[in-house]
C-alpha cells in the first residue's frame, strides 16, 4: 500500500483509502474489540453511541465529569441527552490529572469520562479506581483509539462502558460502537441501517481517494472527473448523504446504524497489520522529526496503536497551509473549547489546542512515502525559522 508523488507533490489523505479488493475479502479471524466483543451495538456515530450512554446509564438530569481537552462533539451529545458536563484537567502531554478529577467529584457526579488521545491510553485503571470508590460508572472513549491497548489490555474493556470510532481508523464508510462491559446487561436496541444511498456515496469517495493514492496524475484526473459527474448525480438524485467528520451533534441521526457494509469491511482486515504499519510509520516520523519539532511523547508504548502523529508547532496555520500545498492532508486537531468549558481555567489545554497538529501515519502510507513526508514537514518548520529578506 502506497502513496505516490507526481514531480513535487504527494497525495497523502488524512485517513486509509479503501482497496477494491476489500469490498469482497472474506472475515479474518482474531477480532479485537469491538468486534470481539460480546455486548456490542453499532452506530452510523459514535457521538451517537455517547447520547445512548447518557440514557442508558440514567445520567440525564446529573453532571458528567469530562476532560477539559475534548472535540466538543461528545460533549453536545452529553448535553443533548439532558446531562450536564463539568470538566477536569489535562496537562500539556494529554496527562489526565487524577487528582484533579478526585477533588471535582461532588454529590451531583453521576459519571467519569475519559478519553483516550490518539492511541495513547489515559490512566484507565486510575480511573476506575476512583469511579469504583464512588460507586459511578466509568466511561471510555476510545473514538480516536481503536486497536489500542494499554499494554495487554485494549482500550474500551476496562470501563463500565467503551465508545468507539470505526472511520477514523478503518477504510469503511461509516461506523461507531457501544460495548457494554461487566455483569450488567441492557436492553439495547439494534439501530436501523443508514440510508444505502448514503453509505454508497462514502464508498465510492474512499475508492477514488484509493484510485488517487494508486494513480498518481492520472488518477488524480479520473478522481476528478467521476466527482464531478457523481456530485451532479447526486444533487439530481436528491440523495440524502449523511456527512461522516462533521464538528456537531445532530439530533436527527441520532438512531442511525452502521451500514452491514461497514461491518463486512471492518472484519476483513488485518487489525495487527494495521496496528504494525501505524507503529512503523509513527517511528519513522518520530525519529525524523525530533530534532526540529521536540515531540509530544518521545516513545510509542507497547499496545499503542497510533491514529497520527501529534506534532508540536508554533504557527499551525501557515505549516498547515504548506503541508496541504505540498499534498499532506494535515489536521488542526482540537482547535476550540465547547462553551460550557472556560478556556482560562485551563491554559495547557488551550496551549495544546494552539500548537497540535495531526500528521497522517496511517496503515495505506508506505516507508518510502513516510520518508518524503518527514521532508516536506522538516523543509516546512525549517522555513517558518529563516530570517525574511529585508528588500533593499
Amino acid at each position: 500500500m502506497e502513496a505516490v508523488k507526481t514531480s513535487d507533490k504527494l497525495f497523502v489523505p488524512s485517513l486509509p483509502t479503501l482497496w477494491p479488493g476489500m469490498l469482497m475479502a472474506p472475515p479474518r479471524p482474531g477480532a479485537l474489540p469491538p468486534f470481539s466483543s460480546p455486548n456490542a451495538r453499532y452506530f452510523y456515530f459514535a457521538r451517537n453511541a455517547v447520547w445512548l450512554t447518557m440514557k442508558m446509564l440514567r445520567l440525564d438530569g446529573g453532571e458528567v465529569l469530562m476532560p477539559s481537552y475534548h472535540h466538543g462533539v461528545e460533549v453536545e451529545a452529553v448535553v443533548d441527552a439532558g446531562a450536564t458536563p463539568r470538566f477536569y484537567r489535562v496537562g500539556s502531554r494529554w496527562d489526565v490529572d487524577v487528582a484533579d478529577v478526585a477533588k471535582r467529584i461532588t454529590p451531583k457526579t453521576r459519571a467519569l469520562y475519559l478519553i483516550h488521545y490518539a492511541g495513547f491510553p489515559g490512566p484507565v485503571d486510575a480511573m476506575r479506581k476512583l469511579a469504583d470508590e464512588h460507586g459511578i460508572p466509568l466511561i471510555e472513549d476510545c473514538a480516536l483509539s481503536l486497536l489500542s491497548s494499554d499494554g495487554a489490555t485494549p482500550l474500551g474493556t476496562t470501563g463500565d462502558v467503551g465508545i468507539f470510532c470505526l472511520y477514523k481508523t478503518l477504510p469503511v464508510p461509516n461506523g461507531g460502537a457501544l460495548v457494554v462491559n461487566g455483569k450488567r446487561s441492557y436492553s439495547l436496541p439494534e439501530p436501523p441501517a443508514p440510508p444505502v444511498a448514503s453509505t454508497f456515496s462514502h464508498t465510492i469517495s474512499a475508492l477514488l481517494q484509493n484510485l488517487e493514492l494508486r494513480g498518481g496524475a492520472v488518477g488524480r484526473g479520473l478522481r476528478g472527473l467521476v466527482r464531478s459527474v457523481g456530485h451532479g448525480t447526486v444533487k439530481a438524485a436528491s440523495i440524502e448523504r449523511v456527512a461522516t467528520g462533521t464538528q456537531h451533534f445532530d439530533r436527527r441521526h441520532v438512531d442511525l446504524g452502521m451500514s452491514p457494509l461497514t461491518k463486512r469491511i471492518a472484519l476483513a482486515q488485518d487489525l495487527e497489520g494495521i496496528v504494525e504499519a501505524r507503529r512503523r510509520n509513527y517511528f519513522l516520523l518520530l525519529g525524523r522529526l525530533r530534532d526540529v519539532s521536540p515531540p509530544l511523547f518521545n516513545q510509542l508504548p507497547a499496545g499503542v496503536s497510533p491514529l497520527f502523529y501529534p506534532m508540536v508547532v508554533q504557527d499551525k496555520e501557515t505549516l498547515l497551509a504548506k503541508l496541504r500545498e505540498k499534498g499532506i492532508d494535515a489536521i488542526d486537531f482540537w482547535k476550540r473549547f465547547h462553551p460550557a468549558c472556560d478556556p482560562t481555567e485551563f491554559p495547557e489545554v488551550a496551549q495544546l489546542r494552539r500548537t497540535i497538529l495531526e500528521i497522517p501515519c496511517h496503515q495505506d502510507l508506505s516507508p518510502e512515502v513516510m520518508g518524503q513526508v518527514a521532508e516536506v514537514v522538516r523543509e516546512a518548520l525549517k522555513s517558518e525559522r529563516r530570517p525574511s529578506k529585508r528588500a533593499s
